[in-house]
C-alpha cells in the first residue's frame, strides 16, 4: 500500500525534476530520462502514477534504487541540520 505524506515542496520539486527530463529528451546536452526518475522519485508519495513508476525502475534496477534512498536521506539529514542552524 503507497503511503501518501502530501507536501508542496515535493510537488514542487518533483514537477521541476520533471520538466527538466521533458527539456532534457530534446536537448543533447541532459540526460532527461535520469531527471524523469528522479522527478518521480520525489513525487512517489504524493502520486500513485510516480509510485508505480519507481516500483517499476525498482524492479529493473534494484542496485541503483538503493543508492539514490541513501542519497536522498542524507540530503534530508543535511536539510535539517541547515535548518536548526
Amino acid at each position: 500500500m503507497m503511503e501518501y505524506r502530501p507536501s508542496f515542496r515535493r510537488k514542487l520539486a518533483g514537477w521541476s525534476l520533471m520538466t527538466v527530463g521533458v527539456a532534457g529528451l530534446v536537448l543533447p546536452l541532459l540526460n532527461g530520462t535520469l531527471f524523469l526518475v528522479f522527478g518521480m522519485f520525489v513525487m512517489r508519495h504524493q502520486y500513485r502514477w510516480a509510485n508505480r513508476g519507481i516500483a517499476w525502475s525498482e524492479r529493473r534496477w534494484p542496485w541503483m534504487m538503493g543508492k539514490v534512498e541513501q542519497m536522498e536521506s542524507g540530503m534530508v539529514h543535511r536539510m535539517r541540520a541547515l535548518r536548526r542552524g
